[in-house]
């Protein structure tokens, strides 16, 4: 299994973890004595939840095929 296949496969894991994370980063945030805290959560959870978009922008995993590839 390639590393592509591995972060297409986890892609909707690290989605819905990074949803759930930033979601609860946000609802801690309305609180005042929590603020920074919350605040910090959010960001992580979007980390999370953009890792799959982030490896490929680095290269550690190769980009998505776009289009049909034409035949040679």
């Amino acid at each position: 299994m390639t590393a592509y296949q591995l972060i297409s496969m986890l892609g909707y894991a690290f989605h819905l973890v990074g949803l759930l994370v930033c979601l609860g980063g946000l609802s801690l945030a309305r609180r005042p004595r929590h603020r920074w805290l919350g605040r910090l959560l959010a960001v992580a959870g979007f980390g999370i939840a953009a890792t799959p978009l982030l490896a490929q922008l680095f290269g550690w995993v190769e980009p998505t095929p776009a289009g049909v590839v034409p035949p040679s």
